[in-house]
């Protein structure tokens, strides 16, 4: 088998509703936001001896931030972008993660506002 580096799990177009914004409105309605995360381990261990101990178990990051973000109250993407990433990153094996979350029709005449945060771990 060839040498294996770092395993890259991409979680794609997560759709969650939350409380988003400093507006009133915001702060009382339900929000759509789309989450894409991107988080590297190093998987040679898993590659080589099919162990789901020797894996990152995606689902139970993904069921963390599912819960996070539909009980949270938001005033600032910064700040929910920053948050999963938190979340993203809280495995002792993460060396890398990157998370975009998209506000569909945050502004008039554009798709989504969207904002990105990465972080490098040691």
């Amino acid at each position: 088998m060839p040498s294996v580096s770092n395993a890259i799990i991409r979680i794609k177009n997560l759709r969650l509703r939350t409380y988003i914004g400093f507006n009133l409105e915001e702060r009382e309605k339900l929000q759509d936001v789309v989450i894409n995360i991107e988080i590297h381990y190093p998987a040679a261990k898993a590659a080589i001896s099919d162990d789901v101990e020797k894996a990152l178990n995606y689902k139970v990051v993904c069921k963390d931030i599912i819960q996070h973000v539909e009980e949270g109250h938001f005033l600032l993407l910064e700040k929910l972008v920053g948050d999963v990433l938190e979340i993203a990153t809280g495995h002792p094996w993460v060396t890398f993660a990157s998370v975009t979350i998209d506000k569909p029709h945050a502004l008039r005449f554009a798709d989504s506002v969207s904002l990105t945060l990465e972080k490098h771990c040691c």
